[in-house]
């Protein structure tokens, strides 16, 4: 059984996303059950609301999962776990000044009796006893009697009967101790792990809603973060493609730079693959020729939000063009009163004949009834997909 473990603390991240696609990957893989956990220990950081939002994320880039745990339903587990350490001699009470779970052990503690611990009013936490020399004694249970995060996550994975865990390269440090802990309770089960570097990024880009908001496609994103560090079989891939060939061992430890521009090539591909009505949905319409329409302006742009401005303004209410104000006054009523024209040729040369324009004087403001702006794809390749809708694009 493959898991993740996010807490709702902050907005999902590239590195958090990337981390459930790999562990989704896997399960598939194995035909094993991915299991979502909610860690939400630190009670003064957590943001109302942000556990469902992450969840409906995962559900966006088609990551789902068989079971839901929340980490707080386990504390009094976590507490019993602590006790029974305690009862075993394997932990300690101690009073030592701490900040977090790292913190030193001045070694005093360790050795006093219980008349003098219960005769001691300080603060404590709860130490592992370091009884096999290969890990300090570090802190499991914090003086607010909740546990640490390694405490907390090497139980949780020991109840939840996870076997894999893939998760980010500044944890390997803790494996040593999850495994301590689990061996100290008595449980034997193998856990597996495996751990992938960091990505590194701006800020903004390195959050998934921002990527969203840009207009970055899921399956854009699922690609690229599949592709960072690892030999693929091609570029430009779908994640129910990737099941078939991924290899967790064979990506790279090397650092890796979040590449926006990457992202920007791989996107458009994406778009160009997705079905025309589907496109169009997506940018706010419901026509398989928009969805057309929209691919032609990967040539300019690279996301859905860009396209949607592209599109957008073709059907947007339109000023006349300054430059030819007149005659753009008398294309538009020559445009609203021509008949039905079903090749750009037939409908050029009807506006040609009705209005007496030429060159410039006809291209210019015709090319701004119909696009709405001065830079666009070639009208003759517009023009088929906008053919029906001209009254409510000139108006």
């Amino acid at each position: 059984m493959y898991r993740f473990a996010f807490s709702p603390t902050d907005d999902m991240t590239i590195n958090d996303l990337r981390v459930a696609l790999l562990n989704y990957i896997c399960a598939k893989q194995a035909g094993e059950q991915l299991i979502v956990r909610i860690e939400d220990g630190d009670k003064a950081r957590l943001i109302e609301g942000k556990d469902q939002e992450m969840l409906e994320m995962l559900e966006l880039f088609g990551i789902s999962f068989s079971q839901l745990y929340y980490q707080s339903n386990n504390f009094k587990y976590h507490l019993q776990f602590a006790s029974t350490l305690l009862d075993t001699k394997k932990a300690f009470i101690c009073f030592c000044p701490h900040e977090n779970e790292t913190s030193p052990c001045e070694g005093t503690c360790e050795h006093l009796s219980p008349e003098e611990v219960l005769n001691t009013p300080k603060p404590f936490v709860i130490r592992m006893k370091n009884l096999e020399h290969t890990c300090d004694n570090f802190t499991i249970m914090r003086t607010d009697k909740y546990p640490t995060y390694t405490f907390a996550c090497a139980c949780d994975d020991m109840l939840q009967g996870v076997s894999s865990v893939i998760r980010e390269e500044e944890q390997k440090q803790n494996v040593p101790k999850e495994e301590y802990i689990r061996k100290s309770i008595g449980y034997e089960q193998t856990i597996h792990y495996a751990h992938v570097p960091f990505i590194q990024g701006q800020h903004d880009e390195s959050m998934v809603t921002w990527l969203l908001n840009q207009g970055f496609m899921p399956e854009a994103i699922v690609n690229y973060l599949v592709l960072l560090g690892n030999p693929t079989p091609t570029e430009i891939f779908t994640i129910e493609e990737v099941i078939s060939w991924f290899d967790i061992t064979k990506i790279s430890n090397a650092p890796m730079t979040f590449d926006i521009d990457k992202l920007r090539s791989i996107n458009i591909e994406h778009i160009k693959r997705i079905p025309d009505m589907e496109l169009s949905k997506r940018i706010g319409y419901a026509c398989e020729n928009i969805g057309k329409l929209a691919k032609l302006y990967t040539e300019e742009v690279s996301t859905t939000h860009e396209i949607k401005q592209k599109v957008d303004a073709i059907f947007a209410k339109k000023a006349f063009c300054p430059e030819f104000e007149n005659e753009s006054k008398h294309l538009q009523e020559l445009i609203l009163s021509a008949p039905y024209c079903d090749e750009f040729d037939a409908f050029e040369a009807y506006l040609l004949e009705k209005s007496g324009l030429k060159n410039e004087a006809l291209l210019k403001p015709l090319h701004f009834w119909l696009t709405g702006t001065d830079h666009s794809p070639e009208l003759e390749q517009l023009y088929p997909f906008i053919k029906h809708y001209l009254k409510e694009i000139v108006r």
